[in-house]
């Protein structure tokens, strides 16, 4: 539509070479574009004409040529083996954020949305996908091994879900009970392990028409696993695209945590055909609102399909505690982040947009009420479908469904970044608790100093030991300070804060109310979420300098009954940070001891064979528990994963899926170079994408400086695909001291290489992000950001200041309280005085 008068047209074009172009006005001469000038650096192309195009609609000719790349965004080709062992490419698309403009010219924005009619030239012996279903296919007049397959007419959608496939694979399929048909495709020769994701996707599309009351929009869904792949997965409207190893399913050689990775990546794609491919965001800035919300609901779903899984205390863990320590940096930023480049969008692809937005929206569901949420969804799914929207079209929906004051509530959470520390403490009145609260930003620099008082407005919940699962109080704190009455409660009562840990906020309770709810983390009283909550919150605390790093430790030796995997991940992983920090001092050993303490109560209890009715979650325990002992050198545990692993080399008994990362890692961090180079011939070997992955993820684990050389070697080598090298290198700077120095020398030393492959996109933050992470000096703070300086990395900004912000604060933490906790460790050996 020609809007008004002009001789120049202006579209989005990168990469890509215009031979001829014309523009015929409806019912009328066409007119031969004259020039094309490309301005490069916005990634645009102006066409001039030599006269001038009137108002009015027409059709725009462009005869043009672009590049198949090797850089897996717009139109690139991904490298495979076929079962034979001949290396040939598919031709694949990834278009978002903002790469459809290296495909074909056009506008490439998510507010300028149209329909599309597909069809694509392709050597006959080829599979040929894209969005909609084959409406034809006939062979090509030019050359009898091609073939013109045609699509049908998409609905009006926006460029960055287009999307095109055509290479060799395999499917299955199946109709869900709406009457979708589903196809899962698989690498030529592995249909079988398609079928676990088919069965996920069959259940799920039922799930949402009915969570949304809105049906799936297209005749068909594609999931197709692409060998070469820089993110998880892509939602592209009817064709689903995905790394291998969030598809496939191998019943014999998959572990049970990648089954759980495949059906939440599932769950998350299927969420955005409805939210974000029929209601897109207007613009950029709103990316949070797609991603946040298929985040939060993919757990919403596999919870519906695997209750066993015991899904939503592992999103505390998952994303909610990851987003709080990210969100606590200066060097945050708010959910909502105004764009303008598109180098900037790649940036906001992190754990706030994706872990703080679906955070936010727990909460927010929570507050509403299951009722209300769905039908505020289903009013904001219906008033814009096939159209776009901004965050506060989704509020106002919520709003009319639950006449709750949703907007003013949630600006205080997507507006400003960062979140509240609530301190607390109870003073016993005759029968009644008075409960004073009191709200301040948390900062992982101790405590908040700032000028201004940013405020949120915080939907609190309140339990007692009379019923630690349900709320005896819930109120909306909506000013600094708060006193509250909790009637009939005992002295001797506890009382909780942030019941479920929904509430996007750390409290610190006064050092009595702490004392008395220790013992309900012994006796399990206080649910798993919650026991895990409080031992997070007061880790951050004490990271933070509020609190002393030994309190903590004290309330970590309060677990030895704990029976759950997510409360043991998550203590595990804090204890990782500390064990990391400790690594710069000479007394790193004694916390390896502390870690074998904690860790072998329930390491004997679970033993290394799986006991008959047990599940998923004592499966994914058994893994860590048993790989956290190994690698802190547990005698039996290394002896019995040594036995285990010769077996295994020797195919006198291969390892259960879930035993190999733990039994690989131990036998690494305590192995030589025949350790490794088994290691590296079994990952030759390896026909999974999912073996080779958990291999490459473990190598790093080895100490000896040549061998740690070898194995970042290996990581730039063609045996480790590109979107892979990435978690190799990672690897080696979070497997030991001598590692994080060699990882960070050696992405200096590749840096040209390792940013030409990775430009733009978010590989090369998270690249940044495990290498430098781990350091604990000023001088290495300094030393990152002048290097960076010097080698600017747009896309990764942010990232390179959230780490030197990481650095400093672990430096800080190490002066403060190192010494603290080796007295701690030294007292904990000795034996008890004689009285």
């Amino acid at each position: 539509q020609v809007k008004q008068a002009t001789n120049q047209i202006v579209m989005n074009c990168a990469d890509i070479d215009i031979i001829t172009a014309s523009y015929a006005p409806e019912g009328d001469e066409e007119v031969h574009a004259t020039g094309f000038n490309y301005q490069n650096e916005d990634e645009k192309v102006t066409l001039s004409f030599p006269s001038t195009l009137q108002k009015g609609t027409g059709t725009l000719k462009i005869d043009f040529v672009g590049e198949l790349n090797d850089k897996m965004k717009g139109f690139y080709r991904s490298k495979y083996t076929t079962p034979t062992g001949d290396t040939r490419y598919a031709a694949v698309t990834q278009f978002e954020a903002t790469d459809a403009r290296r495909a074909f010219p056009c506008w490439d924005e998510p507010a300028i949305k149209a329909t599309f009619d597909i069809s694509l030239v392709v050597p006959k012996d080829r599979v040929a996908l894209s969005n909609m279903n084959v409406i034809d296919r006939k062979p090509y007049p030019d050359d009898e091994n091609l073939v013109e397959v045609k699509f049908a007419r998409t609905p009006i959608m926006s460029t960055y879900l287009v999307a095109f496939v055509v290479g060799e694979y395999d499917f299955v399929e199946a109709r869900s009970l709406d009457g979708v048909l589903v196809r899962v495709y698989t690498p030529v020769g592995k249909a079988e392990q398609g079928k676990f994701a088919l069965e996920v996707a069959a259940k799920t599309l039922p799930f949402y028409k009915d969570y949304f009351n809105v049906p799936y929009p297209l005749p068909k869904i594609d999931l197709i696993a692409i060998a070469d792949f820089a993110a998880g997965a892509m939602e592209n409207w009817g064709l689903v695209t995905y790394r291998e190893t969030a598809l496939l399913i191998d019943p014999k050689n998959s572990c049970s945590s990648s089954r759980q990775w495949v059906a939440l990546v599932v769950g998350h794609e299927l969420a955005h055909q409805w939210f974000g491919n029929l209601v897109t965001m207007e613009w950029w800035t709103h990316l949070w609102l797609n991603e946040g919300f298929a985040s939060w609901i993919e757990y919403l779903c596999v919870d519906h399909c695997f209750p066993e899984y015991d899904i939503w205390t592992q999103f505390v863990s998952a994303d909610y505690t990851r987003a709080q320590e990210l969100d606590a940096l200066d060097n945050s930023h708010p959910i909502e982040v105004s764009v303008g480049h598109p180098s900037e969008v790649d940036e906001i692809f992190d754990a706030i947009s994706y872990s703080k937005g679906a955070s936010v929206i727990r909460m927010l569901h929570d507050y509403i009420g299951d009722e209300d949420f769905r039908k505020g969804m289903n009013l904001y799914l219906t008033k814009f479908q096939q159209k776009n929207a901004a965050t506060e079209d989704l509020w106002e929906s919520l709003e009319k469904a639950s006449g709750k004051p949703i907007a003013a509530v949630m600006n205080t959470w997507t507006k400003q970044m960062g979140f509240p520390l609530i301190y607390v403490k109870a003073e016993q009145q005759e029968d009644d608790k008075v409960l004073k609260l009191v709200q301040k930003k948390f900062c992982a620099s101790g405590p908040y100093t700032g000028e201004d008082f940013p405020m949120w407005m915080v939907p609190i919940s309140i339990c007692t030991s009379d019923d630690p699962t349900c709320a005896k109080m819930q109120i909306l704190m909506d000013k600094p300070e708060l006193t509250l009455v909790l009637k009939d409660i005992k002295p001797d009562q506890w009382v909780k804060l942030n019941l479920g840990t929904v509430g996007f906020y750390r409290t610190q309770y006064s050092p009595d109310m702490l004392e008395s709810l220790i013992p309900a983390i012994k006796d399990l009283s206080l649910p798993p979420v919650d026991r895990l909550g409080l031992q997070n919150d007061l880790f951050s605390l004490a990271r933070a300098g509020i609190i002393s790093t030994v309190e903590v430790l004290k309330v970590m030796e309060a677990f030895v009954n704990e029976p759950n995997y997510t409360v043991w991940s998550d203590l595990s992983c804090n204890l990782g940070i500390l064990s990391t920090l400790l690594s710069h001092t000479d007394f790193y050993d004694e916390i390896q001891v502390f870690v074998k303490d904690v860790f072998s109560p329930i390491g004997e209890r679970l033993g290394w064979d799986p006991k008959p009715g047990e599940g998923h979650l004592d499966a994914l325990l058994r893994g860590l528990v048993l790989g956290k002992l190994g690698k802190a050198g547990h005698k039996a545990t290394l002896e019995e994963a040594r036995r285990r692993f010769k077996d295994h080399v020797e195919g006198k008994h291969i390892l259960s899926a879930d035993l190999r990362s733990p039994v690989y890692v131990t036998i690494l961090k305590h192995g030589d170079s025949t350790t490794l180079d088994t290691m590296l011939k079994l990952h030759k070997q390896a026909d999974m994408q999912e073996e080779k992955n958990r291999i490459e993820r473990v190598l790093g684990a080895i100490s000896q400086p040549e061998l740690i050389q070898k194995v970042l070697t290996f990581a730039l080598s063609e045996e480790v695909r590109p979107q892979d090298t990435v978690s190799v290198i990672g690897g080696v700077a979070g497997g030991s001291k001598q590692g994080r120095k060699a990882a960070w020398k050696f992405v200096r030393d590749n840096w040209e290489e390792l940013y030409n492959r990775y430009q733009g996109g978010f590989l090369i933050s998270r690249l940044i992000k495990l290498t430098v992470d781990g350091f604990a000096n000023d001088k290495m703070a300094a030393e990152v950001k002048a290097f960076f300086e010097s080698h600017p990395a747009p896309s990764a900004e942010r990232t390179v200041q959230q780490c030197c912000e990481n650095i400093l604060l672990n430096a800080a933490w190490l002066k403060r309280d190192a010494e603290n906790i080796h007295q701690y460790f030294l007292q904990r050996k000795a034996p008890p005085a004689l009285v």
